[in-house]
């Protein structure tokens, strides 16, 4: 069987981002000017041109807002999943809200498009050795499969030595989901991260096609990609009052990275998380225990 990789888009607009959080209230998200339906078109039209089916992930406070968006990517045949309501990291809520955040975005989606969304990632990554209780809920609350932990250090997310190929996790409850965690690849035994965003807009396109290419063991483990809409667009409004190395993550080489993604999606196959999935044995599978207790070289 040819593996498939994952071609992930985080629909979120760019005054939501962590990196800006310090300089934009989120109760004034509605004073900013909306870039996002289009920077999506033009990555719709990228991947209808590619000829290739993508996941999109949509941020429940955007679907809310742009409901035609939603359903001209559902029209369009791709798989679309959640991102949670509010881009608040998950280890800054409490149980309670993460839940009602959760199943708002969800609700939302699931009467756009009518039909069950069973995807979900997390704001930023955010499900961490602090977090893994979201699992559990996101479990109860009916989601089968999960994209949101990345096997790497990192100020605002990261589970270093968890598995870096796609996993079966049990909750705490007995529920089992599906982990498509964010790709790295191992350069001098470390995990480099190689899934895209802003590592793609920093590394020259070279190296992200080699570590990519490494990752998946030369085409034979499926590996996933993400980026955001706001990433393609370099006359995006420029926030002020934002720290320097926030402006480096957020603006670095916006010019180059619609071009980089025409060559990503040429130089390797693209499909659906689904998709992607139904190509590779699932045969690791860990308890909420044992993830908590991962540890690289492990």
């Amino acid at each position: 069987m040819s593996v498939t990789h994952a071609m992930t888009v985080d629909v979120e607009d760019y005054y939501q981002v962590q990196a800006l959080a310090e300089a934009v209230d989120r109760d004034r998200w509605d004073e900013w000017p909306s870039r996002v339906e289009e920077n999506t078109d033009r990555l719709l039209q990228l991947f209808d041109d590619a000829g290739i089916k993508i996941t999109f992930f949509i941020l429940g406070w955007v679907a809310e807002r742009h409901p035609d968006l939603v359903r001209r990517i559902q029209a369009q045949g791709h798989e679309i999943a959640s991102h949670g309501y509010s881009h608040r990291l998950i280890y800054t809520q409490t149980p309670e809200v993460f839940r009602e955040e959760t199943e708002r975005s969800k609700r939302i989606l699931e009467d756009q498009i009518q039909r069950p969304v069973t995807g979900y990632r997390a704001a930023s990554y955010s499900i961490t050795r602090k977090s893994l209780w979201a699992l559990d809920t996101l479990a109860e609350l009916g989601f089968t499969w999960d994209s949101s932990i990345f096997p790497t250090r990192h100020d605002n997310y990261g589970i270093p030595g968890s598995p870096e190929q796609p996993y079966k996790i049990i909750t705490t409850n007995g529920a089992t989901l599906t982990e498509f965690p964010l790709t790295t690849a191992k350069v001098l035994g470390q995990p480099v991260p190689a899934a895209g965003g802003g590592y793609f807009r920093q590394y020259p396109y070279v190296l992200s096609r080699w570590l990519f290419r490494r990752a998946s063991d030369n085409g034979t483990k499926p590996q996933i990609f993400y980026l955001h809409p706001w990433e393609i667009d370099p006359h995006q409004p420029r926030v002020p009052n934002v720290r320097w190395f926030s402006r480096f993550r957020h603006y670095t080489n916006l010019h180059r990275c619609l071009p980089r993604l025409e060559r990503m999606v040429a130089d390797f196959p693209f499909g659906t998380i689904s998709q992607s999935l139904g190509t590779t044995e699932v045969t690791q599978t860990l308890t909420l225990q044992q993830l908590a207790e991962s540890q690289p070289g492990k």
